[in-house]
Formats: C-alpha cells, structure tokens, sequence
C-alpha cells in the first residue's frame, strides 16, 4: 500500500463487521481519523450496521448524560485545546454519573502530522457536582 488508508475505508470495514454480525454484536463503533482526502473525519457505526459520517458523536453507557453537554458545548473549528478541554468535561460530567464509565479519561488527538495520546488521572479531571 503507498499510502494510508482512508477514514472511511477504515469505518466501512466495521460497518460490514457489524452488519454481518448484527445478530451477535451488540456494540456500536466510533471510527475518527485523518487522510489526505477528506482530512478530519469521524464516523459512528451503530449497532446493526448504519454508517453515518458526522462532525461529532459520542457512544458508551456514559454518552446518555451529556447529550445535551455536547450539543450545547460542540463548535466547528475548535483549537486543540479547546477541543481537549471539550472532551474532557464531556468525559467527566459522563463518569461523575455513570459508575461503569472508569475514573481516567483517554483522549486521542488525531491530526495531518500524527496521532498524540493524552491521559487525564482521574484526580485532575473537573467536577461539576458533588461526587
């Protein structure tokens, strides 16, 4: 292969996985990344097999209480920072209420030049509530 392949060659691989295995999963797919084509990219897989392509989504038991967190907080054209401290909060107010959503927060920074793993301990995360 000369080149990477495309986000959504990556994201049509799982949408045939759970398509054909719709019977048996019962687990949705967030796939996101970067190509040359297209640039950012992410697209959601639900369970059945639906691809939808979309400038955000969230999924998980915890993504049920911060519908309104994303839809109220998303923009288009965040800088980095901002969209780390984006996801950040969403992950938090999720875990503050989801006690099967872990005590870490893992993000992912995916762009043109590479892929950076950001870890959040759940010490420094931010607390919207008493917990």
């Amino acid at each position: 292969m000369e080149s990477p392949p495309l986000v959504i060659a990556a994201a049509s691989v799982l949408q045939e996985l759970c398509y054909n295995n719709k019977e048996e999963l019962q687990a949705g797919f967030i796939t996101a990344g970067w190509d040359r084509k297209k640039g950012p990219q992410v697209y959601m897989v639900s369970l059945g097999g639906m691809l939808i392509g979309q400038p955000v989504t969230i999924g998980g038991s915890g993504s049920t209480y911060i519908y309104g967190y994303v839809d109220a907080k998303y923009k288009a054209h965040m800088s980095r920072e901002e969209c780390l401290q984006f996801a950040t909060n969403a992950l938090a107010l999720a875990m503050g209420r989801d006690n099967v959503s872990g005590g870490v927060a893992h993000l992912v920074v995916i762009t043109e030049t590479g892929v950076e793993h950001v870890v959040v301990p759940g010490n420094q995360l931010p607390k919207f509530h008493n917990e």
